[in-house]
């Protein structure tokens, strides 16, 4: 397989080196759902999806493609789009500096005191669970209500092929740090530099796990995983509202090392029946008022409704209904959940100021 270096993403997409980002992600559309494994079941198809996948990852990522531009004109440090490191966030990206040379503590340092680490190789043996991918479908309230298929093609970590996402492609099994001697930690003497004494550091090496990836994947640099593109098609069923969420098991990010991956998550909206700022902020107030209404009626007249409880009641109403009441049933929903939410907050300080003008109340005609 020919190295990124070698690589010309722009024609694998088949878009100008100038193309916009939408060019670029309606041109990797068009491909991915040709070459889809899904779909095209032809030899060869898998591996070209890979390679679109693999094109698009970098291209469709300001950083990445600005650092790819600069490997392919030739300019300074660009001799290399270096391997994902395992925990970086940044499955598919590197170090602009790579090759460069750098002492252990991962100088130099960037922006307010972020340390810049060198991404082409990470041996940190750290499994670890997948983060559920999250997105957001914006449905019209026809749509919400008959249920409706969407395909939705997204950014992920998946487990790499080439190590199979165990982070090494020649072992089996992690072995201790070297550098920790298996602690995580290092302990650093500076009473004789600041007069601070000894301070213990995570070992950078191991990134505090104890253990390194013996003999890096050349692919995920150690992670187990790297970015691609996926497609998923979600069923959204009838009779959906605005916060309602559906899930696709398994197909979130992948874990690093081995470990298990998330869910695709897509939670699903509905404009028609989504509230306010100021509208759910209003039925909160009418929530947060109601128990002073109500307890006066239960306590027999002991404890009266005062004129700013009055007050705030209006005006929380002012705000919930200010642009009419002829709404969507599930806008009238998540209205009703904004009034017992307050309503649990105004219970709590209902029931401490009933107590307190009891006591009062009690102690006078005792007195």
């Amino acid at each position: 397989m020919a190295s990124m270096n070698e690589k010309d993403y722009y024609a694998i997409l088949g878009v100008p080196s100038d193309a916009s980002s939408d060019d670029i992600r309606r041109s990797f559309q068009k491909l991915a759902r040709t070459y889809h494994p899904d779909i095209n079941k032809e030899a060869g198809a898998e591996e070209k999806f890979k390679e679109i996948s693999e094109a698009y990852a970098v291209l469709s990522d300001p950083d990445k493609r600005k650092r790819y531009d600069a490997m392919r004109s030739g300019a300074p440090f660009g001799g290399g789009y270096g391997a994902p490191a395992g925990r970086s966030g940044y499955g598919g990206g590197g170090d602009p500096f790579g090759g460069m040379p750098f002492d252990m503590w991962g100088f130099p340092f960037t922006g307010a005191g972020r340390r810049s680490r060198t991404a082409t190789r990470s041996r940190a043996y750290n499994p670890r669970p997948g983060a559920d991918v999250a997105f957001e479908l914006d449905l019209s309230s026809a749509d919400a209500r008959k249920g409706v298929k969407r395909g939705i093609t997204y950014q992920r970590y998946v487990s790499c092929g080439n190590c199979h996402g165990t982070g090494s492609v020649h072992a089996d099994h992690a072995e201790t740090c070297p550098t920790c001697g298996g602690r995580g930690r290092m302990s650093i003497d500076m009473s004789g530099i600041f007069g601070f004494g000894v301070f213990e550091v995570e070992c950078p090496e191991c990134e505090g796990s104890g253990k390194v990836v013996a003999e890096p994947c050349e692919v995920c640099g150690g992670s187990g995983r790297i970015l691609s593109a996926d497609e998923v098609v979600i069923d959204i069923p009838a009779n959906s509202h605005d916060g309602d969420e559906v899930r696709v098991t398994g197909m979130g990010n992948a874990g690093t090392n081995g470990s298990e991956p998330g869910d695709f998550v897509c939670r699903v909206g509905v404009q028609a029946e989504r509230l306010a700022p100021t509208q759910a902020y209003g039925f909160r107030m009418i929530g947060f008022v109601l128990p002073f209404l109500i307890i006066p009626l239960l306590s027999e007249g002991a404890f009266t409704v005062g004129f700013f409880t009055i007050a705030v009641g209006i005006f929380g109403l002012y705000l919930a209904l200010r642009n009419g009441i002829k709404h969507e049933l599930g806008w009238w929903r998540n209205a009703g959940r904004s009034i017992i939410s307050g309503a649990s907050s105004g219970l709590l300080w209902a029931l401490f100021t009933y107590l307190l003008f009891s006591c009062s109340y009690g102690y006078g005609l005792r007195r």
